[in-house]
């Protein structure tokens, strides 16, 4: 019995020390969005915002937050330009004086009108607006332990990424999918989870397949990577396909072609070494 176990577990190192130089060799292996709201004019946290706050403060990872204000529409351009960055502003102050060492705040700005993630209808939805955005980003240098890769981390495919409005993925993506699929060959027992996003569009939380018609891009973006594995042999019980919508941007907020082709993405969560 000891040939077998010494066998899978010398298999395993092997995926691991492979994903470790496929995956670290993009910079972010890990990334988060979350947010905290604010009232009608107001820049002020209230206590939920502070608690929530706080327990990302706590986090030990290595990371890096950067910071985005939003307003709704309520105000003229310039009041609502000023009112998010005193927002972002705010959310910084707060976090500088609680994060430890390990955490860096790379940058502060306000956006604005510039990103509304619905149409203002309804003061709920208005207060969806009045927000701030935090990005938060874990780095692995090459020179990190391998340990430090676990279940349920999130890993970028290097030069994985789209046709705007296509889930057809452009050909600098090959290569990484042909080494995903050795991967998954080699090491049978591995279970995966492709997370599909989008680039663009705030105002709704996905975007329109052309091809297909329908309003799910980064779930058809996730599942034609599941379709590639599984046209080369490997089992879809395997392989679970979700779309993020615009949720998870790399980019935010995107400013020329590049940026929104670097969102237009699917990545990998691992399920099951």
């Amino acid at each position: 019995m000891i040939f077998p176990v010494f066998y899978k577990t010398k298999k395993l190192m092997k995926f691991i020390l492979f994903c470790f130089l496929l995956f670290s060799s993009i910079g972010i292996d890990a990334q988060m969005l979350t947010s905290v709201y604010f009232m009608h004019n107001s820049s002020e946290l209230n206590d939920e915002s502070k608690k929530k706050l706080d327990s990302l403060a706590e986090l030990k990872t290595n990371l890096t937050f950067r910071v985005f204000g939003n307003c709704d529409l309520s105000g003229s351009t310039e009041y609502n330009k000023v009112l998010s960055e005193n927002r972002a502003n705010t959310v910084s102050e707060y976090l500088k004086k609680k994060i430890g060492n390990n955490i860096k705040l790379e940058s502060t700005s306000g956006l604005g009108e510039e990103k509304q993630i619905n149409d203002n209808s309804t003061e709920e939805l208005r207060g969806k607006n009045r927000r701030v955005d935090l990005f938060i980003e874990q780095e692995f240098d090459r020179g990190q332990e391998i340990s430090q890769m676990k279940v349920k981390e999130i890993f970028s495919l290097p030069n994985l990424n789209f046709i705007g409005n296509r889930h057809i993925w452009l050909p600098n993506g090959n290569e990484s999918l042909n080494q995903l699929f050795r991967i998954m060959k080699d090491n049978p027992t591995l279970e995966i989870e492709l997370q599909g996003h989008i680039c663009c569009d705030y105002e709704n939380f996905d975007g329109k397949d052309i091809d297909l018609g329908t309003f799910n891009l980064s779930w058809t973006r996730a599942n034609s990577i599941k379709e590639f594995l599984q046209n080369q042999g490997i089992d879809s019980g395997r392989i679970k396909a979700i779309g993020l919508g615009h949720l998870n941007p790399l980019i935010y907020p995107e400013r020329t072609e590049n940026d929104r082709i670097k969102n237009r993405r699917v990545e990998v969560v691992l399920l099951k070494k």
